[in-house]
C-alpha cells in the first residue's frame, strides 16, 4: 500500500516538474518573441528620427543632445540597484505565490526611489546655474548658452522622475508578464516618434523636440504602472503600510551590489561620446553617435531577448533544474549571437551606402568604425545569457571585478586611441578590453553559480528529482 502511494507521489512529482518546465519554456519563448517584435518596432524610431533631427538641430546641438543622453545613461545607477534586486527577490515570490511578501518588496522599492527622484530633481534645478555646462560638454559657439543649460536640465529631470516609474518593467518581468511589458514599450516608441515628427514638421524649437523625446518614456511608464496595479494585479499595489524595515534592509543588501555593478557598467559603456567630445570636439561626436546609436539597438535587442531568462533562471535554480539552465543558456547564447551578428554584418558590409542614402548630412564611410561597433555588441551578446544566470542567483562580485577592470583599462585606452588613431579606434579598444577582463570573470561567475545550486539528485525519466535525506 505504502509503495503504491510512493509511486503515485513520484509520478505526480515527475508530472509537476514537467509541467513547470513546460510553462517556464512557453513563457520564455513568448518573452523572447515579443522582445524581438518590440525591438523591431524600436529600430524604426532612430531610422526615422536621425535624418529628420540631425539637419534640424545641426551637428553641434545634436552632439550636445547625444552627450547629455550619454550622461543620463551613466546615471542609470540612480535606482540604487533596487530594480535589479527587486526582480531577483520577486521571482521566488511568484513561484511560491507569496503575494504579501512581494507587496512588501515592491512597496519598499517604490517608496525609496520616489523620495530619491524628488530629491535629485530638486538638487538639479537648485544648482542649475552654478554648473559649468559649456565646460562639461565642451560646447562651441554654435550652441547658445540657454540651449546648453536647458538640454541637460530637461533630459536629466525626465530621467530622475522616470527612476521610480521604470520599476514597473521589473515587476512585470518578475511576474512573467514580459509580453505586456514589451507591448507598452512599443506603444511608447510609436507615440514618441509621432509626437517628435509633429513638433519638427510644425517648425517649433529643437528644445521642444528634445523635451518631447525625454518626457515620452516617463508618461508611458506612468500609464503602464496605473494599469498594472489598478487593473491587472491590484493585490501587488504598493502601499506605505507594507513598507517594513526588515524587508527593506534585505532588499537593500542585494541591491547594493547591483548598484555598484550598474555604476561601473553605466560609466564604462557610456563614456565613449564624452571621451570623443573632449579629445576631438562635439562635431566628431555626431559622426560617432549616429552609427553607434543605430548599432546600440542591437545591444538593446540582446538585453530584451535575455532579460526574460532572469526570473526564469531564478525559478529553475530554486527547483534544482540545472540541466534546464545549462541547456537554455547554450541556446540563448546562439540566439543572442545571431540576433546581434547578422544585422551587424549587414551594416559593416553596406553601412556606408545605407548612411549615404539615409542621411542628408555626410557621416563618412569608415567601415572600421562600423566593424568595431559590431564586434563590441557581438562580444556582449555572447556573454549576456550567462550574466542572466548569475543575476538570478545574486552572484554579482565576479561581474563587478570584471567590469571594474574593464573600466580602468578601456577608459585610458580609448582616450589614447581617439587622439592617435581617430574615432574608429574607440570601439576596437572597448572590444579588446572586454575580451581580457569581463569575459573571464563572466565565465567564472556562471560556473560558480551552478556549483552553488548543485544538490544531490536522482535522474528519472529525464526529470531531476531531489534526493530526500
Amino acid at each position: 500500500m505504502s509503495s503504491g502511494v510512493a509511486e503515485r507521489a513520484r509520478r505526480a512529482g515527475t508530472s509537476g516538474g514537467r509541467h513547470r518546465r513546460s510553462g517556464r519554456g512557453r513563457r520564455l519563448v513568448a518573452g523572447v518573441t515579443t522582445a524581438l517584435l518590440s525591438r523591431a518596432a524600436g529600430l524604426v524610431v532612430p531610422i526615422v528620427l536621425v535624418p529628420v533631427t540631425l539637419p534640424y538641430f545641426g551637428n553641434d546641438l545634436y552632439g550636445l543632445w547625444m552627450a547629455v543622453a550619454s550622461l543620463a545613461g551613466m546615471a542609470a545607477f540612480a535606482d540604487l540597484g533596487l530594480g535589479s534586486g527587486l526582480m531577483t527577490k520577486l521571482a521566488p515570490c511568484y513561484a511560491s505565490g507569496d503575494t504579501a511578501r512581494a507587496r512588501r518588496y515592491i512597496s519598499s522599492a517604490y517608496l525609496t526611489l520616489t523620495i530619491l527622484a524628488v530629491a535629485l530633481t530638486a538638487v538639479l534645478w537648485l544648482t542649475a546655474r552654478a554648473v559649468p555646462w559649456p565646460t562639461l560638454f565642451n560646447v562651441s559657439g554654435q550652441v547658445s548658452p540657454e540651449q546648453t543649460r536647458l538640454v541637460p536640465l530637461i533630459c536629466l529631470t525626465a530621467f530622475a522622475l522616470n527612476v521610480p516609474l521604470s520599476l514597473i518593467a521589473r515587476v512585470q518581468y518578475a511576474y512573467q508578464q514580459v509580453g505586456p511589458s514589451n507591448v507598452w514599450q512599443t506603444g511608447g516608441n510609436v507615440a514618441a516618434l509621432t509626437a517628435i515628427l509633429t513638433v519638427v514638421w510644425a517648425g517649433w524649437s529643437p528644445i521642444l523636440v528634445i523635451a518631447v523625446s525625454a518626457v515620452a518614456p516617463l508618461l508611458i511608464n506612468l500609464l503602464n504602472t496605473l494599469w498594472f496595479f489598478g487593473r491587472q494585479e491590484p493585490e501587488l499595489r504598493p502601499t506605505p503600510r507594507d513598507v517594513q524595515p526588515g524587508v527593506a534592509c534585505e532588499l537593500a543588501r542585494l541591491s547594493g551590489l547591483f548598484f555598484l555593478l550598474t555604476v561601473v557598467i553605466s560609466i564604462a559603456t557610456n563614456a565613449d561620446t564624452l571621451i570623443i567630445a573632449h579629445v576631438l570636439g562635439l562635431s566628431a561626436v555626431a559622426g560617432y553617435a549616429v552609427p553607434a546609436k543605430l548599432l546600440s539597438q542591437l545591444g538593446q535587442l540582446v538585453v530584451l531577448v535575455n532579460v526574460p531568462l532572469w526570473p526564469a533562471n531564478g525559478e529553475a535554480l530554486a527547483q534544482g533544474h540545472l540541466d534546464w539552465v545549462r541547456r537554455t543558456t547554450r541556446r540563448m547564447t546562439v540566439l543572442s549571437i545571431l540576433a546581434a551578428g547578422l544585422p551587424a554584418a549587414v551594416l559593416v558590409l553596406f553601412g556606408d551606402r545605407l548612411f549615404a542614402a539615409w542621411l542628408p548630412v555626410p557621416m563618412g564611410d569608415d567601415r572600421w568604425l562600423l566593424a568595431g561597433l559590431g564586434l563590441w555588441w557581438l562580444a556582449q551578446a555572447a556573454l549576456s545569457p550567462r550574466f542572466m544566470v548569475q543575476n538570478a542567483s545574486g552572484v554579482i562580485v565576479p561581474q563587478l571585478v570584471g567590469w571594474g577592470a574593464f573600466l580602468a583599462l578601456s577608459a585610458l585606452g580609448k582616450w589614447y586611441a581617439a587622439g592617435r588613431l581617430g574615432v574608429a579606434a574607440v570601439p576596437w579598444v572597448g572590444a579588446a578590453g572586454y575580451a581580457v577582463t569581463v569575459v573571464p570573470a563572466g565565465l567564472y561567475g556562471y560556473h560558480r553559480t551552478l556549483r552553488r545550486h548543485r544538490r544531490p539528485v536522482i535522474e528519472e525519466e529525464g526529470v531531476a528529482t531531489h534526493a530526500v535525506r
